[in-house]
């Protein structure tokens, strides 16, 4: 197996869509308290630029959307629609606002603490015993659960991805026919074939039913 390499800051700063394709494949690792988590990526959507209806830049610079506008290579995280967080990597040049978000993954490490993190925030709702018996792909299939699991708050908006603490690395994991579609879970700009995703995996969320490039 090849030995890890953490993504340099160079590998985000080129086009979104680039980096979106080459992200699958790769493994977020978060380290949290003494305790690492990970997973390799299956799954991303591109948003990209103020012309983009579905990107946050779409109204201008403001202070939630500034990190998009910043240096490539950091963590964009925000809370959507009041209920989950969800975590971004921030693409192309300092002023020119993208970021791929990271909807899915295939856990590797930590397996047992994502289970409790996603029981614990769920617990007292009625899904909540379905939760102890789900398979290990479902555990990060969606960029909401991916964050539950993963630990993955505010406190990391704006993290260097760069870092110790949230980063990306490259282990050589093979990953397979890629296929783009529509992005999901959006209103608008969904016209797009901007959401990218490995053929067939077990962790992807939503359709699968994909179109290639």
């Amino acid at each position: 197996m090849t030995a890890a390499s953490r993504l340099p800051r160079d590998f985000y700063r080129r086009p979104t869509l680039t980096v979106a394709q080459e992200l699958l494949g790769k493994v977020l690792v978060h380290r949290r308290r003494g305790v690492v988590t990970s997973g390799v990526i299956v799954e991303v959507e591109a948003y990209i630029g103020e012309s983009d209806p579905a990107c946050h830049a779409a109204p201008g610079l403001t202070a939630r959307n500034a990190p998009l506008y910043g240096p490539p290579g950091f963590a964009y995280v925000y809370l959507n629609y009041g209920i989950h967080y969800l975590v971004n990597a921030v693409t192309e040049d300092e002023g020119a606002p993208a970021a791929v978000l990271i909807r899915a993954l295939d856990p590797l490490e930590g397996i047992g603490v994502m289970r409790r993190r996603r029981l614990r925030q769920t617990k007292g709702r009625r899904r909540s015993a379905g939760l102890a018996a789900l398979d290990v792909a479902g555990l990060c299939r969606g960029p909401g659960n991916l964050t539950m699991a993963m630990g993955i708050g505010p406190e990391l908006n704006r993290e260097d991805l760069c870092g110790d603490r949230l980063f990306i690395e490259d282990r050589g994991v093979r990953t397979g026919e890629i296929v783009w579609s529509p992005r999901i879970g959006i209103r608008v700009g969904t016209d797009r074939l901007w959401r990218a995703s490995i053929a067939a995996h077990p962790a992807v969320s939503g359709k699968r039913e994909m179109t290639k490039f």
